[in-house]
């Protein structure tokens, strides 16, 4: 949202600069997105007047025009804009000027008709979002005068809202908490209150979602044009002039945050029914579509069908025209979830929705409507009807109960109980109790306070989060099975990393193909496409079709893993997957030859990394998508399965050589594998190896040699290999064997 620092400055007499401002707020706990200058501090740009205007020669959507831009010779300027009229003051850059985006302006010739210059729109002055056609001057604008004299440079700051926070969404609402944080007195909004009478026989409030209702008429206005400072006004947050009457509603909107919508009261026909809309009912909207209600939403209607969206929009059919005299000013309270649930359904999003489904002020429903008023009779004019018609009643305000001591406990602060009443009226709250119990009355405008703990907060956002002392302590919580779920999966992570296997992240949505080897799945009811149309209940295919984009590239060699979740209709379960493909290593100087990754590579790696013996790996015959597989356990249990995939999976990725996978259940692997860690103390003595040299027959294998050695139960003995062997061709029955 934008705020314009001139309007703020209505409020609240804050001469700070934008910067320290920003400060202030973020302070508050409003995010400052950016800070914008806005204006027409452009030089060289001047008031001018049409004095002449007639068809290009040379082009049907041109026209060459005659200007005075206070000079003693009018000036010749071609322009293709169709909303002026001769007479009118137009913004005219001369030779000379720099327009926004570095845009030079210089004396040449359009079409072969000699041009001096341009005439401005909004928008290329910088003062608009969008615009249409030239921007029209106030009629007692001076020829000649610069155009930054007219329009000043003004200071934007875009501000990000909490949802918690509708306060915050209009002007008013932010120099409050300007004036709290600088002790700025603020100048609260005092339009004249009228009378008010029952709405009986106006108004059938018909469902609790409209608890508060009011309707004010006024005859004889004359709808038209803006007056400039309003249209400028509400440029200056990003807001298109309509015409007076609407551009009112929005100001108000942006100054005071309250909603309101006026009906052209001679398009309503009888009492105004604030009711649920008929399931299928349609409405037009001053979008111009047309909308097919639910039974949810709820509507304001005459006996003819439903003349806005309560909260969100107007009707097409009731709305404001040029020919308007008499209108109907509503202003009321809506309930914020049914105006959400209408919304969003619909997809139909306003400003006021933007507030509505917040949670606006009930205070400010009598002072918005009087404030509305008292502009609408000065641009527009009219009679205003003396009373206005009320329908249910303003919501109570809500007390909540506030211990001192309980404040200094939470915050570790030594507060007084005057500092401590002082910051909660300073934000807006009334204490309507003594003692040390306190009893504070809360605000219209910050019905998010309910408890005590919101109190708190206010009285530490007042005093300085900084003050409060920070706490280096804290106590250490046990471990829970999520701790050991995660170091599990980490310590198998770091294991397949240390042996050269690469870690994946692929997503869980997947395709039904990829899904339709591996089980039963979960389907999306609203996916984002065929390719992601499914839960995965494997993490093989996301591997398979990271496989195939590293050979895309070129790669020789891919290994990868994966540690994710996987779904099923029966639940949810951690999954650990490998693929790997492509050469095992290298041709070197030293003779080794190349050699591609097969079963039993695989089955190595994951005897390693799993700690298994070999009885723990049982070949089975092979299930699709694998050609050749094993089953894999531990404790008695089957964790997994790995294999080679059918030659056919290889040819689709586009892969040379074979592809092999493994893929392991986590939660059933964990389940048998003790969570108790063994200590030892350390070595007294740092390890040492022994080399042992013997002669052997040739035929006695090494197997037989290491389980003779630790046959002897030796507990120094920490591991037997095989590190030489030498064979004498003159005798052939006999080897040399080194080892330690």
């Amino acid at each position: 949202m934008k705020i314009s620092l001139n309007w703020l400055r209505d409020f609240v007499d804050c001469q700070l600069p934008a910067s320290d401002i920003e400060t202030l707020l973020r302070r508050a706990g409003l995010e400052v997105a950016g800070i914008e200058t806005r204006g027409a501090g452009i030089d060289h740009v001047v008031v001018a007047e049409v004095l002449e205007s007639v068809q290009h020669p040379n082009a049907d959507r041109l026209s060459v025009c005659k200007v005075n831009d206070g000079s003693a010779i009018p000036r010749q300027i071609v322009c293709g804009a169709k909303n002026y009229k001769v007479g009118d003051k137009i913004p005219l850059a001369l030779p000379g000027a720099v327009m926004p985006g570095d845009f030079k302006i210089k004396s040449g010739k359009l079409r072969g008709v000699e041009s001096e210059g341009m005439m401005c729109s909004a928008k290329e002055l910088r003062l608009a979002e969008d615009s249409e056609g030239l921007l029209i001057l106030p009629s007692e604008s001076i020829p000649g005068t610069p155009i930054k004299d007219i329009f000043p440079p003004e200071t934007l700051l875009e501000l990000e809202i909490t949802p918690n926070r509708p306060d915050w969404l209009h002007h008013y609402g932010v120099a409050r908490e300007v004036g709290v944080f600088t002790g700025l007195p603020v100048k609260n909004p005092q339009p004249k209150l009228p009378a008010t009478a029952s709405a009986e026989g106006r108004v059938l409030l018909e469902d609790p979602a409209c608890a508060y209702y009011t309707l004010r008429r006024i005859t004889g206005v004359k709808v038209g044009p803006s007056p400039q400072w309003l249209a400028d006004r509400l440029a200056s947050v990003g807001l298109r002039s309509v015409n007076n009457i609407v551009d009112v509603t929005n100001y108000v909107l942006f100054e005071l945050g309250q909603p309101l919508h006026a009906f052209d009261a001679a398009k309503i026909s009888g009492p105004i029914r604030v009711r649920r809309a008929s399931e299928g009912e349609v409405f037009h909207a001053l979008d111009g579509r047309e909308y097919k209600l639910a039974a949810s939403a709820l509507v304001i209607a005459d006996q003819n069908g439903p003349v806005a969206l309560a909260g969100v929009m107007g009707g097409e059919g009731s709305g404001v025209s040029a020919s308007t005299t008499e209108i109907l000013l509503e202003s009321a309270v809506f309930d914020p979830s049914t105006v959400r649930r209408t919304s969003r359904t619909l997809g139909l999003l306003s400003d006021s929705s933007y507030r509505f489904e917040r949670g606006v002020d009930p205070d400010m429903v009598a002072i918005a409507s009087a404030r509305a008023v008292e502009l609408i009779l000065e641009v527009a004019g009219g009679v205003v009807e003396e009373t206005v018609a009320v329908a249910g009643q303003c919501p109570a305000h809500l007390e909540v109960s506030l211990r001192h001591s309980r404040v200094r406990s939470l915050l570790g602060l030594e507060i007084s109980d005057a500092d401590i009443e002082s910051a909660l009226s300073r934000v807006g709250l009334v204490k309507s109790a003594g003692g040390e119990v306190l009893s504070w009355l809360i605000p219209g405008f910050r019905r998010e306070i309910h408890r005590e703990a919101d109190l708190i907060e206010e009285i530490a956002r007042v005093v300085g989060i900084e003050k409060i002392p920070s706490l280096a302590q804290g106590p250490f919580a046990p471990s829970s099975d999520a701790d050991a779920a995660y170091d599990f999966a980490m310590d198998l992570r770091l294991k397949l990393a240390g042996m050269g296997f690469h870690e994946a992240r692929t997503s869980t949505l997947v395709s039904a193909a990829d899904v339709s080897q591996f089980g039963d799945a979960v389907a999306l009811k609203n996916p984002f496409g065929d390719d992601q149309s499914q839960l995965r209940n494997s993490l093989v295919p996301g591997l398979l079709s990271a496989l195939r984009r590293n050979i895309d590239q070129g790669a020789k060699c891919v290994s990868l893993f994966e540690c994710g979740r996987v779904f099923h209709p029966t639940g949810e379960r951690q999954r650990l997957a490998i693929v790997v493909s492509g050469d095992r290593n290298e041709a070197d100087w030293r003779g080794g030859s190349v050699r591609s990754w097969d079963v039993f590579d695989l089955i190595g790696a994951i005897r390693e990394f799993a700690g298994l013996a070999e009885s723990d790996i049982v070949s089975v015959n092979a299930q699709a998508p694998f050609g050749a597989m094993v089953e894999i356990f531990h404790g008695g249990k089957k964790i997994g399965v790995a294999g080679q995939l059918q030659p056919a999976v290889a040819r689709e990725i586009g892969a040379s050589l074979p592809i092999l996978a493994a893929e392991f259940d986590l939660d059933l692997w964990r389940a048998g594998v003790s969570l108790k860690t063994e200590v030892a103390a350390l070595a007294k003595f740092p390890a040492s190896s022994r080399d042992i040299a013997f002669v052997a027959p040739l035929a006695l294998p090494f197997a037989a040699v290491r389980t003779a050695i630790a046959s002897l139960n030796e507990p120094l003995l920490e591991s037997v290999r095989l590190f030489d062997l030498f064979i004498d061709p003159t005798h052939s029955s006999s080897v040399a064997r080194r080892g330690h």
